[in-house]
Parts: structure tokens; C-alpha cells; sequence
């Protein structure tokens, strides 16, 4: 199974995360398929989260599996309101 999941970077007390595509059997921060995007949670501005939506739409759209962190993020970012103007439509 593949997963959406947020794999960890950077120094002690100083978390820096990258979305990441991965499959189930790979350790948090092993080797992973695709990089989608990065989260800061030090910083508040919006420029904390980047995310490239069209490759968030399309592995979700293949049957990969957001984590519940991921999904919150990916829903900040707008990935899941037009598959859902598309499915009501």
C-alpha cells in the first residue's frame, strides 16, 4: 500500500518535514517514491507549506493513502475542494 506520510529533516529542536509518498514497509525517514512538497511548522507564515497539488491530485487519484497529519495539510492546501466540485458535478 502507498501512503501520503511526512518524512523528518532537519537538526534537533529544529523539525523541518518533507511530504512524501512512501510505501507502507519503508521506515518514516527511509527511502521513499516522490517528494511532494515541505512543511515548516517553526515558521506562521503561509510560506510554512508547499505543496505541488497537480502530483497530491494524481497519487491520490492511483489510490495512495494521505496519514491524518497529511490530510490535514493536503486539505489546507485546497488538493481535496476540487475533486470534490468534480465528483458533485
Amino acid at each position: 500500500m502507498v501512503k501520503i506520510r511526512l518524512s523528518r529533516f532537519g537538526s534537533k529542536h529544529n523539525p523541518h518535514y518533507r511530504l512524501v509518498v512512501a510505501d507502507v514497509r519503508r521506515p518514516r525517514d527511509g527511502g521513499y517514491i516522490e517528494s511532494i512538497g515541505h512543511y515548516d511548522p517553526r515558521k506562521t507564515t503561509q510560506e510554512n507549506l508547499k505543496v505541488d497539488v497537480e502530483r497530491a491530485r494524481y497519487w491520490l487519484s492511483q489510490g495512495a493513502q494521505p496519514t491524518q497529519t497529511a490530510r490535514r495539510l493536503l486539505r489546507a492546501q485546497g488538493v481535496f475542494a476540487a475533486q470534490a466540485e468534480t465528483v458533485g458535478a
